[in-house]
């Protein structure tokens, strides 16, 4: 074999193929982002597990109560004055499925003498005037059953008795500022129930919505704002200091108890607050 010293033969050429991967270099980066998916997923379960561990049984159903889907509908059918005669308060617990949901988790030692807060209060003076007034219209089955046109109700500024008007009772005589026998008596009891309590009067006449006949020289203003006044003049007359009255208001038929029809009887009302 000759040597190839000599000859000028070209080297060869060596050609490198190379093959490019779609997606290649770490899969793309797509790992990242279902890593990060996955520490956020362990992080939100020990955050779990710690809450398990770290809350009581109340402060759970707290929570639980808290992402309870029917939570609003529950909360709409909670606390306040239902129906004519419920006498229920506007700042009564609410019936959430657990207690917890309303209430703290610390148990409070309360002395034996204390008075209570400003709700406990407002409910006591509404008890204590309901059992006078029951106590005065015991006396007859005539007066007893007016017991049913007194509401007694908590507001934020006060206790409010509304004296509500029905197809068997009128406080006045129909379109005057005349009261009727069984009204004077029924007020006469509200002033033995309202009398010792503390805090001033204000009295809010209300009418219903019926038309009054042509050429009437009244109106539901001059009319609501002359039941109060003839009101006031009542609570007077049983022992009611004239001090006590802050004001008088006469509404029309602005305010209704029946919204949806403005002509119930049950609109015309007289409603007495009084303020804690």
């Amino acid at each position: 074999m000759a040597s190839r010293a000599g000859r000028n033969d070209q080297p060869p050429i060596i050609v490198k193929k190379v093959t490019i991967v779609e997606g290649g270099g770490h899969h793309g980066g797509a790992w990242k982002v279902a890593y990060a998916d996955f520490v956020t997923a362990m992080m939100a379960f020990f955050l779990l597990l710690w809450l398990l561990g770290s809350t009581t049984e109340d402060q759970r159903k707290g929570l639980a109560d808290y992402f309870t889907p029917t939570l609003v509908k529950t909360r709409e059918q909670s606390a306040g004055a239902n129906g004519l005669l419920g006498g229920a308060s506007l700042v009564d617990p609410d019936n959430y499925p657990h207690r917890a949901g309303q209430t703290g988790t610390r148990t409070i030692t309360v002395p034996r003498d204390a008075q209570g807060g400003p709700k406990e209060s407002m409910r006591t003076a509404r008890e204590r005037m309901r059992e006078r007034m029951q106590a005065e219209l015991e006396a007859s089955q005539r007066l007893r059953r007016l017991m049913q046109q007194v509401r007694m109700v908590d507001t934020t500024e006060g206790v409010r008795i509304d004296l509500i008007d029905d197809a068997d009772f009128s406080m006045f005589v129909l379109g005057t500022t005349v009261l009727t026998n069984d009204a004077a008596d029924l007020l006469g009891a509200l002033a033995t129930a309202v009398g010792p309590e503390q805090g001033q009067l204000t009295l809010r006449g209300h009418t219903d919505s019926l038309p009054w006949k042509d050429g009437a020289q009244a109106n539901n203003w001059s009319l609501s704002a002359g039941r109060a006044e003839a009101t006031r003049q009542a609570l007077m007359r049983s022992g009611i200091g004239e001090r006590r009255f802050r004001r008088i208001e006469g509404v029309a038929d602005r305010e209704p108890l029946i919204p949806k029809n403005p002509q119930d009887p049950r609109n015309r009302r007289m409603s007495i607050l009084l303020a804690k």
